[in-house]
């Protein structure tokens, strides 16, 4: 049996809740501060590059996207498309353009992607929305160089489906050069017993067939030439830490592209609110993965 069977439901619970891990402030304040400081960087990026705001890519409500155009002229153009967290029912679009503010400089596009979180949406309507707003993006942007992914937490695992998709059932295959999968989860199960999925309701069948770790051989097919990187807090939460550090071995050993980032001194919600910061850890490793370091 997985070693999470053997923990209480109140352990699980705080395990699953980032929140109580961070070693700045208490858990209300932190996700306040999470909220106010990607808020922050979004109205930031908007003052700094060129928006396109709700660019539908399919037919729903929630079916919208923002980009974030830096002003060039270069035809060397690369894309990243950032995948928002907030355990699949908090957050939106609205506050997720915060990584344009350094990479537009560098004549990155970067394209946020709002999804019906629950419980308007559930696990199988927000992987199929994720999954078409990329077709959508290379679609209407088929002369970037480069596309990339990033997600954040509950957007790390939908990155990560994603790179799990069979392409055959869509128009076309995108080529996904990188994806930087930031604090994520990649198998659902544990989550199914705690107040994560109270608003989901997924069963056991759908968790399964929504966990990355479970389609590592699809991700192969698919995503082979893909670079992966797995990027953990250090101040995450153990089971957060296990999450990443499994996926991470399951790739390496199908000989996938991945490497595991421990980003010292940081945790769950500062991993990727530094992001705004050209001079931040990841966003360097991000830049020198597309070669615009």
């Amino acid at each position: 049996m997985p070693h999470w069977t053997e923990m209480k439901k109140d352990e699980l619970e705080r395990q699953y809740s980032p929140s109580w891990w961070s070693h700045r402030m208490s858990a209300d304040d932190v996700i306040k501060a999470h909220v106010k400081a990607l808020k922050e960087g979004t109205e930031r990026a908007r003052g700094l590059a060129q928006t396109l705001l709700n660019v539908p890519y399919g037919e729903g409500d929630g079916e919208k996207l923002d980009v974030y155009i830096p002003s060039t002229n270069s035809l060397d153009v690369h894309l990243v498309i950032y995948l928002h967290g907030g355990y699949w029912q908090f957050l939106s679009k609205e506050e997720s353009g915060f990584m344009a503010v350094p990479l537009v400089d560098k004549g990155v596009v970067v394209v946020a992607v709002g999804y019906d979180i629950a419980p308007k949406g559930n696990m199988d309507l927000m992987v199929s929305q994720v999954r078409r707003s990329v077709v959508s993006v290379v679609q209407q942007y088929s002369h970037i160089s480069g596309l990339y992914l990033c997600g954040h937490s509950a957007g790390a695992h939908l990155a990560a489906m994603v790179l799990s998709t069979d392409w055959s059932q869509y128009s076309i295959t995108p080529q996904i050069k990188g994806a930087f999968l930031v604090s994520g989860i990649y198998d659902l199960l544990p989550i199914l017993s705690t107040y994560v999925n109270e608003p989901l309701k997924m069963t056991e069948e759908v968790a399964v067939r929504n966990s990355p770790s479970k389609l590592v051989p699809q991700l192969k097919l698919s995503s082979s030439s893909c670079r992966i990187i797995v990027a953990v807090a250090e101040n995450d939460s153990l089971e957060f830490r296990k999450q990443s550090e499994e996926y991470y071995k399951t790739l390496e050993a199908s000989g996938l592209d991945v490497i595991l980032e421990d980003v010292a001194t940081t945790d769950h919600f500062s991993i990727i609110e530094q992001l705004v910061d050209g001079e931040y850890h990841l966003t360097k490793l991000l830049l020198k993965t597309m070669g615009k370091s």
